[in-house]
């Protein structure tokens, strides 16, 4: 077997890619086709890189490909040195892209109303020869454009993260029961519980929201279909003090209205409605400087918020 300093001459890194993709997909092709690899090649590829190691990586059946006891290890110092090469990409590529990008980033509704106009600004002080480009779109479209590639970085106010994004708190969002003026609840000298929450219809915002998947979360059973549905923060809040029903938001979207007096706080004697809006990135990346900034400046000013 070569030494660790002969086999930087010879080791590629689309065969560990190739190996990492065996494991995960249980096959050779399936693992060429995750390497972007053709299957004869992939076939050398794996012969050659037993050849070098000295030891059998992989076990071939006809129902597909095992790892071997050697083969499992190996992988994991494959996965290990696959990520410190994209750190080394992301790292150097920031370095010469800081302060002279666009920084482009999903935000859901809550995130781009209310908080991400403050981070914009503080980000132009900062960075000012950095263009923001914030798209805005709901927490399950802001995950699925993460996962799909089309955004690296993005602000979600959903509970409900699959495993393969990386994510950190910016804000911890009160949610408020509201009503009109007129409303029954408005009167009411007991505070609500979550029984009577969860099984009143509602004025909500639209599947694949955060403020759903957040009400969803907290529900022991299944709630009512709601009373109307709208992909607005403010159309909401309107129509509840308009008398059409009650509504749970974020403090941040009704805390004017709270003011004027057009809505009233419906007191909860169920558990907090609190939730965290988070920043949230692929696993497969390392967030680039400018992203770093955007994120210190949210972080940032959640902390200064709570």
């Amino acid at each position: 077997m070569s030494s660790p300093q002969s086999m930087t001459h010879w080791l590629q890194l689309s065969s560990l890619e190739l190996l990492v993709g065996i494991a995960d997909h249980g096959s050779l092709s399936a693992g060429a086709r995750a390497a972007g690899m053709a299957q004869s090649n992939a076939s050398r590829a794996l012969k050659t890189l037993e050849r070098r190691l000295g030891y059998a990586l992989v076990t071939r059946k006809t129902s597909g490909s095992t790892l071997t006891p050697k083969g499992a290890l190996t992988v994991q110092w494959a996965r290990e040195a696959l990520a410190g090469v994209n750190a080394f990409a992301a790292g150097v590529q920031s370095l010469a892209e800081h302060g002279q990008a666009e920084l482009e980033f999903g935000a859901s509704m809550t995130v781009a109303e209310y908080l991400a106009p403050l981070w914009i600004g503080r980000l132009h002080q900062q960075l000012p020869n950095v263009t923001p480009r914030m798209r805005i779109m709901n927490s399950h479209d802001v995950i699925e454009a993460i996962e799909q590639e089309k955004l690296n970085f993005g602000f979600v106010e959903t509970p409900q993260l699959p495993s393969n994004v990386q994510s950190t708190e910016v804000f911890r969002d009160e949610m408020l029961i509201v009503v009109a003026p007129t409303h029954p609840w408005a009167s009411r000298t007991e505070s609500l519980s979550l029984e009577e929450l969860q099984g009143t219809a509602l004025i909500e915002r639209e599947e694949g929201s955060g403020t759903r998947a957040f009400l969803d979360s907290i529900s022991t059973v299944v709630r009512p279909k709601p009373i109307a549905e709208f992909n607005s923060n403010a159309t909401i809040g309107q129509c509840v003090a308009g008398g059409m029903g009650p509504a749970v938001l974020s403090q941040l979207a009704v805390e004017n209205q709270l003011t004027q007096g057009s809505l009233v706080e419906v007191p909860f004697a169920g558990p907090a409605l609190l939730r965290e809006l988070r920043a949230i990135w692929s696993e497969k990346r390392v967030l680039n400087s400018n992203e770093l900034t955007l994120l210190e400046i949210a972080t940032g000013q959640g902390h200064a918020s709570q």
